[in-house]
């Protein structure tokens, strides 16, 4: 595999349900779904990073609550290695930086998504919890 690109993402759980958003039209991998997220900086841990997107895409603030498996994708160009955490919503109107839309929906509406490949393992995760 090639080197893998680290990125973190967000499992949010408000009011029982799971935040996901949909990826906008000039994105890779456009109108897929994908738990919200981003690529881990230099001297950066996984948990800062996925507090620190969560802020910056979507303009709220959440609670770790529970790191879940990796999961690893090669796409064409581009090798993923994406790290999932769970996580609660705490505080903060949702506004969208960069995607088209975002719903909230419970564990069994999760697998009816068209999400992007690496996504996939985790709402397979999910669906066992």
């Amino acid at each position: 595999m090639k080197n893998a690109i680290k990125v973190a993402c967000a499992i949010i759980v408000i009011d029982h349900k799971f935040l996901v958003v949909q990826r906008n039209e000039n994105m890779n991998l456009p109108l897929k779904w994908e738990f919200p997220g981003g690529k881990i900086e230099q001297n950066e841990t996984d948990e800062q990073c996925v507090l620190r997107e969560t802020e910056e895409e979507l303009n709220i603030e959440v609670t770790l609550v529970k790191r879940l498996t990796s999961s690893f994708f090669e796409y064409p160009n581009i090798a993923i290695e994406l790290i999932p955490f769970l996580a609660n919503y705490e505080k903060g109107e949702i506004k969208l930086k960069e995607h088209k839309q975002y719903i909230l929906l419970n564990k069994k509406e999760l697998i009816r998504l068209d999400w992007a490949d690496a996504d996939l393992p985790i709402v397979k995760e999910l669906q066992e919890l």
